[in-house]
């Protein structure tokens, strides 16, 4: 059985970098698309085994909530784990990307610990 892998949706290069750098430390495989878009067309193949979404909320054309909305949408999706990742920390920001279909939410900067640990949550399912 193949391993589950992150799907890393952020529109900030930089962003995708630093998760990627996060990720190849522990071994946890991953995909990465710069927009909403290229995530659901990802998605929708049947030859990838995602086990968790880290979405970017702030994006152009397609922000995470529409995309998170989206992915709910798709029936083989709609119970995938999607970890909002995002610098909106106001307050309410948590609460409106959960009631957007976000399992968890983390704010950016993000502190790496905590991300490895709701990772390791959605992963080992």
């Amino acid at each position: 059985m193949e391993r589950k892998q992150v799907l890393i949706v952020d529109d900030d290069t930089r962003n995708i970098f630093a998760l990627k750098a996060v990720l190849d430390s522990r071994s946890i495989p991953y995909l990465s698309a710069a927009s909403g878009t290229e995530a659901l067309q990802l998605l929708s193949a049947d030859d990838h085994h995602v086990g968790v979404v880290l979405m970017d909320i702030m994006m152009p054309d397609m922000d995470g909530y529409e995309t998170i909305s989206a992915l709910r949408a798709m029936p083989r999706n709609s119970q995938l784990p999607v970890i909002a990742v995002t610098a909106k920390a106001m307050l309410g920001d948590r609460e409106k990307c959960l009631e957007a279909g976000a399992d968890n939410y983390i704010s950016k900067p993000i502190d790496v610990d905590e991300l490895l640990v709701q990772l390791q949550q959605y992963l080992s399912r």
